[in-house]
């Protein structure tokens, strides 16, 4: 989150910035009214804590009777004025939680600006299209003729879009993520399984909304009972491992490379996208995350991209770089890169579609987890900034695979990176 201190000094730029983003109700004007009033609340409560202070001291030395009883009188009324103004104080510092939770982070000077993902910038592209000699399936014909995926099992048993990976698919979702850790592990990234349940209260510091009170836009699962949630991404878990800890500058860059599941609502999800694999209720995720100091966080975000680049090279997967613009920031993102992989399945006569992100979310979430460091060179701490990536998100990352590697006769190449883990060369038609 931004200070409220900060939104005063800047406020011009915050409003433009919030502007920009498009986000619905956010009002940099009441943060500055409720801090006024904050300040003001706490300057009265601070004045009559002081003069109820003097009085306890005149007590006990005052030696007539009725000057005493009217002290200890005046003194009673002083602490219940100040009992009154602490409950206020606590009502204002709540609404201004609340109304600095709903203004995004400010935005990178480069980052295009734009109201929607019609803005997003194509930074670069790599790899052709493959021009097929038959006309291309998409990924659920293929997975229905090669029984590597099962829908109608995952609605009996869970319901609509759950899916059972069967086969082929099973082993290439687990050579996925061995390929995609082991590579992450060499790069100097700290493997780490995540629980796939988080407290509110980590899930909110990242940036999302557990206690949405409306179902069109709510994108998380809570547990009932319990302030517990399942988590979107790992993002949320890796983000939350030094939340209240101050850090030690000489061990910054701390960088991690997570696996979880990842369950999402996908509330007023395009209708489009909702077919087969593409967008779904749970999916396994390696996610990339790095705690930073500012000087650092910019290459670090570089680092993560031509990472997430790599890997789509190593899987020979064509893709193009986007740079998200203002309007499809998330609120948290400082600046953020989409890398859209070719499906050839998808739409009309094949199209691209997203299959990682990474975003340099500053001192954003930083601020909100309370994660600091400290520097021998100088007094005090500062907020760390976080930064996090998608190595792959195995369901998307399968599509791709299967509708790009399928061949005339039915059956499907698999990348050479990943044979040594699924056990084959290629998905044959079944006998």
């Amino acid at each position: 989150m931004l200070e409220a201190s900060y939104i005063r000094d800047y406020l011009v730029s915050v409003r433009e910035n919030c502007f920009n983003r498009g986000v619905v109700g956010s009002d940099p004007d009441k943060v500055v009214a409720l801090d006024d009033q904050r300040k003001k609340l706490i300057h009265e409560t601070q004045q009559i804590q002081q003069r109820a202070n003097e009085l306890s001291k005149q007590i006990p030395k005052e030696k007539d009777p009725a000057i005493k009883l009217e002290l200890i009188a005046t003194g009673k009324n002083l602490r219940e004025q100040v009992q009154v103004l602490e409950k206020q104080l606590r009502v204002i510092e709540e609404d201004l939680s609340k109304v600095i939770a709903n203004i995004p982070n400010m935005t990178h000077p480069d980052a295009p600006v734009g109201r929607d993902s019609v803005a997003n910038v194509i930074i670069r592209r790599w790899g052709s299209p493959r021009k097929f000699a038959f006309k291309p399936k998409n990924h659920v014909d293929l997975c229905e003729a090669l029984d590597l995926v099962d829908f109608e099992a995952g609605a009996r048993v869970t319901g609509q879009k759950f899916y059972f990976l069967k086969n082929e698919a099973a082993l290439l979702e687990l050579a996925l993520v061995q390929f995609c850790m082991l590579k992450l592990a060499k790069a100097g990234f700290t493997p780490v399984i995540t629980p796939d349940l988080a407290r509110m209260e980590v899930l909110e510091g990242i940036g999302f909304i557990p206690r949405d009170p409306n179902p069109e836009t709510r994108q998380v699962y809570t547990v009932a009972d319990t302030d517990l949630c399942l988590v979107a991404t790992a993002e949320i878990t890796l983000g939350g491992m030094h939340k209240d800890q101050i850090l030690e500058e000489a061990k910054l860059p701390l960088k991690y490379v997570g696996l979880s599941h990842c369950f999402r609502t996908e509330a007023g999800a395009p209708g489009r996208d909702t077919r087969g694999l593409y967008r779904v209720h749970q999916f396994t995720k390696v996610e990339i995350f790095a705690f930073t100091t500012p000087e650092q966080s910019e290459a670090i975000h570089q680092e993560i991209l031509a990472l997430e680049e790599s890997i789509f090279q190593d899987l020979g997967l064509p893709y193009h770089v986007l740079d998200t613009c203002t309007g499809d920031l998330g609120g948290p993102a400082y600046r953020k890169y989409d890398l859209e992989a070719w499906m050839p399945g998808r739409g009309e006569a094949g199209e691209y579609g997203e299959v990682t992100s990474t975003s340099n979310c500053t001192d954003f979430q930083a601020r909100r987890l309370n994660i600091r460091y400290r520097s021998k060179e100088s007094k005090g701490t500062r907020m760390v900034h976080t930064l996090n990536g998608t190595a792959v998100a195995c369901t998307r990352a399968l599509l791709a695979i299967l509708e790009n590697y399928q061949n005339e006769d039915g059956s499907i190449t698999i990348p050479e990176v990943l044979r040594q883990w699924v056990g084959e060369d290629q998905i044959s038609p079944r006998k």
